[in-house]
């Protein structure tokens, strides 16, 4: 599922700004998410959404990943991506409880809350709670569709300067602490100078720090806690 398409995105006309959205999450039921198939319609306008409007701009994932475009009855409302997870991230790793070993083997059962963006004319309250909430009941099964395993955790990094993360909380997620101010994938401590993001995780799994630190993990659906 990775996107294939052109590294850098100008906007076109079909990204302009729309009329404004307003209400609450339950006015726009029934949410759907729409999985992004590459080369498709719908791949182009969420590149040129994400380009446009997010703050870290459009990047090409490394890795495995799976996009959404989430949308109800009355329009398309906001862009999500989910990819590969941080190389090491100390609060989580300590949480987790794992060594360097099992961290090494079982990492791909974590999956990265890579991008959100709730398009700057949707003024819908607790709708990023909401789509948080629908993601943790389709990624799973989707990611397993796509990859043969079952993810058994999600986690995200906020940028404590610029978000409270306060869907997060209202979703259930845990917060775990900050990162060191290093790149996601910094395997070597080159990376510095990035500010410090905000931790939060959310368990796929009821016993999700025993199946992490497992020797061996089942590649199966999992039951929901």
């Amino acid at each position: 599922m990775g996107p294939r398409g052109p590294r850098r995105v100008d906007p076109s006309p079909r990204s302009d700004p729309q009329a404004e959205i307003r209400g609450s999450a339950g006015d726009f039921e029934p949410i759907e998410l729409t999985l992004v198939e590459a080369a498709s319609a719908d791949s182009v306008r969420w590149r040129e959404w994400m380009a446009r409007y997010h703050y870290l701009g459009y990047r090409v994932p490394v890795g495995a990943n799976l996009r959404y475009l989430v949308r109800s009855p009355r329009g398309d409302l906001a862009c999500v991506q989910w990819s590969s997870p941080a190389w090491k991230m100390a609060p989580r790793d300590h949480w987790i409880g794992w060594n360097d070993q099992e961290r090494k083997r079982n990492l791909p059962y974590i999956v990265n809350h890579s991008r959100f963006l709730i398009l700057p004319w949707v003024r819908v309250t607790g709708l990023a709670s909401k789509i948080l909430a629908h993601c943790a009941r389709r990624l799973p099964r989707d990611w397993e569709r796509f990859y043969g395993y079952h993810p058994l955790l999600l986690e995200t990094l906020v940028d404590g300067q610029r978000f409270a993360g306060t869907c997060y909380r209202a979703a259930n997620w845990i917060l775990l602490g900050q990162t060191q101010g290093r790149g996601r994938m910094d395997r070597h401590h080159e990376l510095h100078g990035k500010a410090p993001k905000l931790i939060y995780v959310y368990p796929v799994c009821s016993d999700v720090k025993q199946r992490l630190c497992s020797v061996s993990l089942p590649i199966s659906p999992l039951r929901r806690a």
